[in-house]
């Protein structure tokens, strides 16, 4: 054992890391992660790099569980050799024709049982001078012509060799192109299989709530139901996404496709970020140019967002650049707050500066240079010097399915401080003004879920509270009437409704029961929820992009 005991100093970890025992990429050990307050419980991470800079080695790890907005460089004696574990060699099962078996691609899987159709040739032994020959084209028959010319004593063997290899080629050749049809045609089915259209998001929902959709809910206080079933809310539809897509889809949309992810896509590639009066951390990896990887301060123009590798360089392109806000229109404005619009067609490089800098607090969504298919709406603060951004969320200008935003970020120095709300209601406020209901694009990050579950709670909330009894009834709601008023799809308030387990069955009908934990604590939210969209300040006129051809 590398510990006799106890929990190891930082010296006697500092020691051991100067032993022999050598730290390779892909090792999983405990580290003590920066600014923890238990010491003796150390999270398992695992070695995704090592640099030795003069001085002494650095490792970059990433922390099992643990989102990897929290990698780091740590030094050796944040780390426990005690249950140091080695990667582990992927182990490849011998086939019967003596390959392994490494998953491939399907094109790559075609091609391997191409190949394995035409015989190999063997290698000639001693004592034999007619090895079989592998024949499959007519340089081939040429050369095996010749061959078999020299290699015969007699015309009558020289024709009955001639045939006997013509022979062999023909059958050859044949197998080959049934094997090819035969493996064109699987490979079709395959494909077709593949791209066949499953049920929609909203067709499955139906089919698993088929009485919710257009059900008429009566509100009842907790205390005057004897007994009732709760609804199962195990089924989210934030959660419903399963994973991330494959592929991402052909419509624009910014799902990252994480099955190409490599060691460099996992680190963190800049290390400090200035923007404005704010230095930011990134969270996660972000392709801005290479060349700027390696500085200490990568800094932005808080205006037009271009990236400079010095501070000289910044404080020249200030004295050039005329923008003391976002480009685009302005399309809201209350007190200090205002939204800008832009067209990611006639501002691209606006619009790929904005993608690169919120890549680096967005891990589950990629980076597309073709802008065109979409619009950005920019949160900005305004004071005497211009207008600072605050935040942001993208959308496409033609959604088949719905959405109302592609990639949303509140800026780290802005979090905590309602403007994520604000720019969710903002965005159901533009579905309004169009007249649809609308829904983000999945995946959400674990911030983004929190932030889109906490508006949607107090909306719904909201409206439920202010509903007044008619005819000295209870009062009644539909999910469709909930939809209407609020923009929120349909799926989004049946899922939030069963979060708060606010659904019940009780003598033949649905009813919503609001006991009184739920009602203090969406008040209590609601003070301290200062700010709010006001739609008289809004001045938008939603366009019809279908009728405008190509972006």
């Amino acid at each position: 054992a590398l510990f006799t005991g106890g929990s190891p100093s930082k010296r006697d970890r500092a020691s051991v890391i100067s032993s022999q025992v050598e730290i390779i990429e892909g090792c999983r050990l405990p580290v003590l992660r920066k600014n923890q307050e238990n010491e003796d419980e150390w999270p398992l991470a695992e070695i995704l790099s090592v640099k030795d800079p003069p001085g002494r080695k650095l490792y970059y790890v990433h922390y099992i569980d643990f989102n990897k907005r929290l990698d780091e460089w740590v030094t050796p004696d944040r780390l426990d050799l005690k249950k140091l574990q080695f990667p582990k060699k992927e182990a490849k099962t011998p086939t019967k024709n003596g390959l392994s078996s490494v998953p491939g691609s399907p094109e790559r899987d075609v091609r391997k049982s191409l190949d394995l159709c035409v015989p190999a040739a063997s290698a000639p032994s001693r004592g034999k001078t007619l090895p079989t020959p592998v024949l499959t084209s007519r340089s081939a028959r040429i050369r095996s012509k010749q061959w078999a010319r020299c290699t015969s004593t007699g015309e009558q063997l020289e024709r009955l060799m001639w045939c006997n290899v013509t022979g062999l080629v023909h059958q050859q050749m044949k197998a080959l192109s049934s094997k090819r049809k035969a493996e064109s045609v699987c490979l079709a089915t395959q494909v077709s299989a593949a791209v066949t259209p499953g049920p929609s998001a909203e067709e499955s929902q139906a089919s698993v709530y088929p009485a919710l959709r257009d059900s008429s809910f009566s509100i009842q206080p907790l205390a005057a139901l004897s007994t009732h079933s709760v609804c199962d809310c195990s089924q989210d539809s934030q959660d419903s996404s399963d994973g991330i897509p494959s592929a991402p889809r052909m419509t624009g949309s910014l799902v990252s496709d994480r099955s190409h992810d490599d060691i460099v896509t996992r680190m963190k590639n800049i290390e400090c970020i200035e923007l404005g009066r704010h230095r930011l951390k990134p969270w996660y990896f972000s392709p801005y140019p290479q060349e700027l990887t390696g500085l200490p301060i990568l800094y932005l123009c808080e205006y037009c967002l271009k990236y400079l590798k010095s501070l000289k360089c910044l404080q020249r392109h200030l004295t050039k650049c005329n923008l003391r806000h976002p480009p685009g229109n302005e399309i809201y404005r209350k007190g200090t707050i205002s939204f800008f619009e832009i067209d990611g067609r006639k501002n691209k490089s606006y619009s790929q500066n904005l993608c690169l800098l919120a890549k680096c607090f967005l891990d589950h969504k990629t980076l597309y240079y073709d802008t065109d298919p979409f619009l950005f709406y920019v949160m900005t603060e305004y004071d005497s010097k211009g207008f600072h951004i605050v935040g942001y969320f993208s959308k496409e200008k033609e959604s088949t399915e719905d959405y109302n935003v592609a990639c949303i970020l509140t800026l780290p120095p802005y979090q905590r401080r309602g403007y994520g709300k604000l720019l969710i209601e903002f965005s159901y406020e533009l579905s309004k003004v169009e007249g649809k209901t609308g829904t983000p694009e999945k995946p959400l990050s674990d911030l983004g879920l929190l932030s889109y579950r906490s508006y949607w709670t107090q909306t719904i909330l909201e409206i439920l509270m202010n509903l007044e009894p008619e005819d000295g009834e209870r009062p009644q709601i539909t999910i469709n009437e909930i939809s209407e008023i609020t923009s929120v799809k349909k799926e989004d308030v049946i899922s939030t409704l069963q979060y708060l387990n606010l659904i019940n069955y009780y003598k033949g009908q649905y009813i919503l029961t609001l006991s009184e934990d739920i009602v203090e604590g969406h008040e209590r939210a609601m003070q301290k929820r200062h700010l709010r969209i006001d739609s008289k300040c809004l001045h938008f006129t939603p366009k019809d992009w279908s009728k405008r051809g190509k972006w």
